[in-house]
């Protein structure tokens, strides 16, 4: 018997069998008495560490379910090989935080996925709800410049419920990695890795969906330790398996035969050991990703389908998804992926499950998660054009800016052009339907409601429609509308009048005689130049009214002589009156022709030869608002142009008129014409107007369709002097000359792929050109109901009643009677 006070060691030594009986006694009471209760308390707390282990996985899924969110991904014309791997060692800092890692046990991933069905292939990146919004979307922009995304609502990328009256067939399944996940998959490739894939789902049918999805987290520093602890025990030979290292112990291989000569190594085995190290350390050293491949295949087909056809539409299924995974047999190396059979297939692609994945290098994910090289990928949407950020300097918002759009790369951001620098004036280029119109109502409703004058010329009638919608209801009082459809009486803007003479006769000559150029003479142009300086020497207001009078008629023509004290002039009225009255008819004939039809249209009468002026361009020019609404389907294309043209005559006089002012005092003013070729016709060449029009503060936005409709000179005078560009969706001819505005950001590819209301735009700020940008025009606001209506009543009331034009005050000698009067 041990003394008191022993220990058990002592106990031990003294007497070794009895300490051992002693204590497995001891253990035998323990567990007769506290046995089952301890059973029962470690079931129950195995059970319920197993219930909580669920329950905390399946709050972790649907923490990031909610408000999950898919970025469809539109490629680059051609992508960089090299966006992958930027991509996915960028998410490796963004996804999840340490603190997320510490509650969760893991970080948030995300599901890289190819859709296919019978027409088209998407691309599409799915991104769990505790992700900021955007985070993920700029990311893929940077990998990528040029790149394009549309971020919506996250939805299952199959359908988990098949249409009435027909049944849901699915296959799919997963793929692992075959051998221990220290050893790599083949990262380095010639060609597109996935061109196999691509080619495995081209021949979809019409009812068939297939997904390939590519789940990925960043991997935690614990999985990194086991694995790295799995590559030392590969390059010792023993097996990364806790079972594998079992049976090495319970089955150990044979051992290697005794031999007297000397010993030979086995070079081949040398050296694929060596390059499986060198495989391995090259894994381990850059971050890792726990991943997991998934893909399936669905069909639908007739309830009322036979088992024969239920059959073989099952047995084309499982074809499919066999050359699916078989798609990824390049990617064998030092590791290769092998099938494993999926349970519940619908509801793990469609909630994007990831719980235990294998460990790959960032250089394996890029190669199964890019963006296809080949161009040629069958039905694959591409962006049209890359999307490039503005400069620094691009204004925003506020009074003194006029909006282009928003920003369609970073974070979206309005961008526009200070009223300064639009003094430069405007080219605006685009194919129709691009959102030309759009884009110059927002300007001039910007413009407008800051205040600036406002001149709007449109030939199709849609534009000036739009601004009436939405223009401020105050400025109603300020509105002068010419509106060819409508039946209202028009203001009166009287081409005849102005205090220069020579410069309002030279307008008007120039606008007939370039609108009328294919018929025109020199004959032609010196009789209607006589005539309207003759008509100008008269007393009281001339109109056009009366030119085809003094050419025809003789006693009209006598009194309007007897007012001329040009002796050149009067000369050629009397080579006129020489002529014998058929001679006349001849002569003016071609002009004759031309006058009355254009003064026969009503509209016309009374919008430019019905008295004196009611409009004063001048006073728009200071911050009114002159909207010129001339549709050709309803005056005819000559009729339109020809007003269109003497309204811009009209608007270049009062520019001009502004150099009797200081510069501080003019205040900036807008001159918006759409179809510009049309109506640009003064004689003045087009660079010295657009030069001196900065002067005098007054912007011109000049917008048409395609090049051709430019003449040489005036094509010429746009591009040097209309500095800022904004060209919409052009054609690949004209893109290749625009392209020089744009390079070495934006090529002639980009512009002759922009999507409709997708602008690049080459800017002036603080007069100097900037670098070319992208940037997407924004909708106009919804129109106001009853809008138009009242600014076009405003309008009517702006409008005096014509006046009567003044007598003419008879030189000595002759009776007091107005020559007008005269039949």
């Amino acid at each position: 018997m041990s003394p008191p006070g022993a220990s058990p060691i002592e106990d031990y030594l003294r007497d070794p069998q009895g300490a051992v009986h002693a204590v497995l006694g001891l253990i035998e009471r323990w567990g007769a008495q506290w046995g089952p209760v301890a059973g029962a308390a470690t079931v129950l707390g195995v059970a319920g560490a197993v219930v909580a282990r669920s329950w905390w996985r399946r709050r972790h899924r649907r923490v990031l379910a909610t408000r999950a969110r898919v970025i469809a991904i539109l490629s680059p014309p051609t992508a960089d090989p090299d966006g992958a791997a930027a991509l996915w060692a960028n998410l490796a800092g963004l996804l999840g935080t340490s603190r997320r890692r510490r509650l969760t046990g893991r970080a948030p991933h995300v599901a890289w996925e190819y859709v296919f069905d019978r027409e088209t292939t998407q691309l599409q990146l799915w991104v769990p709800g505790t992700v900021p919004p955007g985070l993920l979307e700029r990311a893929v922009e940077a990998a990528w410049p040029g790149t394009r995304t549309d971020t919506h609502p996250a939805q299952p990328p199959l359908p988990r419920v098949a249409p009435k009256d027909r049944q849901l067939s699915v296959a799919g399944g997963e793929l692992r990695l075959a051998r221990s996940d220290a050893l790599p998959l083949r990262s380095d490739f010639p060609a597109d890795p996935l061109r196999a894939l691509f080619g495995a789902t081209a021949d979809l049918a019409r009812q068939e969906q297939a997904v390939v999805q590519i789940l990925a987290r960043p991997a935690t520093r614990r999985r990194a330790r086991q694995t790295h602890r799995a590559a030392r025990r590969v390059g010792a030979g023993h097996s990364p398996h806790r079972i594998g290292r079992l049976l090495d112990l319970l089955t150990p291989g044979p051992r290697t035969r005794k031999h007297t000569g000397p010993k030979i190594p086995d070079r081949q085995a040398a050296l694929e050991t060596s390059a499986q190290d060198r495989a391995i350390v090259t894994k381990q050293r850059g971050p890792l990703y726990e991943a997991l491949l998934r893909y399936g295949i669905t069909a639908t087909v007739p309830a009322t389908a036979s088992t024969a056809d239920r059959e073989r539409t099952r047995g084309r299924l499982r074809g499919r998804a066999y050359a699916i995974a078989g798609a990824f047999a390049p990617f064998t190396e030092h590791n290769h992926f092998r099938r494993v059979r999926l349970r519940r297939r619908l509801p793990r692609v469609a909630e994007r499950r990831l719980d235990r994945g294998d460990l790959i290098a960032i250089p394996e994910l890029s190669a199964l998660a890019h963006l296809p090289w080949d161009q040629t990928v069958p039905g694959l949407q591409r962006a049209g054009a890359r999307s490039v950020p503005p400069p620094p300097g691009i204004p925003v918002t506020g009074s003194t800016v006029r909006p282009l759009g928003r920003t369609d790369t970073g974070p979206p951001r309005p961008v526009g052009l200070w009223v300064a620098d639009a003094r430069h004036h405007l080219h605006v280029l685009g194919a129709t339907g691009a959102g030309k119109s759009e884009l110059l109502a927002r300007m001039a409703l910007a413009d407008a409601d800051a205040g600036r004058g406002v001149v709007v010329i449109d030939p199709k009638g849609d534009l000036v429609t739009d601004v009436l919608a939405r223009l401020p209801e105050q400025l109603g009082s300020k509105v002068a509308l010419f509106d060819a459809d409508s039946t209202d009486r028009p203001p009166i803007l009287n081409p005849l009048e102005g205090e220069d003479v020579a410069h309002t006769v030279d307008d008007v000559v120039s606008v007939f005689s370039r609108v009328y150029a294919a018929s025109w003479g020199p004959r032609t142009d010196d009789i209607l130049r006589a005539g309207l300086l003759t008509l100008r020497m008269l007393p009281g207001t001339p109109t056009l009214t009366d030119l085809p009078r003094l050419l025809s008629v003789t006693a009209f023509r006598r009194r309007a002589v007897a007012h001329i004290s040009d002796d050149i002039l009067r000369g050629f009225w009397t080579w006129y009156d020489a002529l014998s009255e058929a001679g006349r008819a001849h002569v003016a004939a071609p002009l004759m022709n031309k006058l009355r039809a254009f003064l026969l249209r009503p509209f016309v009468r009374a919008a430019m030869a019905s008295g004196p002026s009611t409009v004063d361009m001048g006073q728009i020019l200071d911050g009114g608002v002159c909207l010129v609404r001339i549709a050709r389907d309803s005056l005819g294309a000559e009729t339109s142009r020809l007003i269109g043209s003497l309204v811009v005559a009209r608007t270049w006089q009062a520019a001009t008129h502004r150099a009797h002012l200081p510069p501080a005092k003019r205040r900036d003013a807008s001159l918006y014409i759409d179809e510009a070729h049309t109506f640009l016709n003064l004689p003045y060449a087009m660079e010295d107007l657009l030069a001196e029009a900065r002067g005098y503060r007054l912007s011109l936005t000049l917008a048409h369709q395609y090049l051709r409709q430019l003449p040489r000179d005036l094509a010429e005078g746009v591009s040097a002097n209309a500095r800022t560009k904004v060209f919409f969706n052009a054609s690949p001819e004209d893109a290749r000359h625009l392209a020089r505005h744009t390079e070495p950001r934006l090529t002639d590819h980009d512009l002759s792929h922009l999507d409709a209301f997708h602008i690049a735009v080459r800017p002036v700020v603080n007069g100097a050109e900037l670098p070319a940008f992208t940037a997407v025009t924004e909708k106009l606001p919804p129109p106001i109901r009853g809008r138009a209506e009242a600014i076009r009543r405003a309008a009517r009331r702006n409008a005096p009643p014509t006046q009567a034009p003044q007598p003419a005050t008879p030189p000595p000698g002759t009776t007091p009677q107005d020559p007008r009067r005269a039949h």
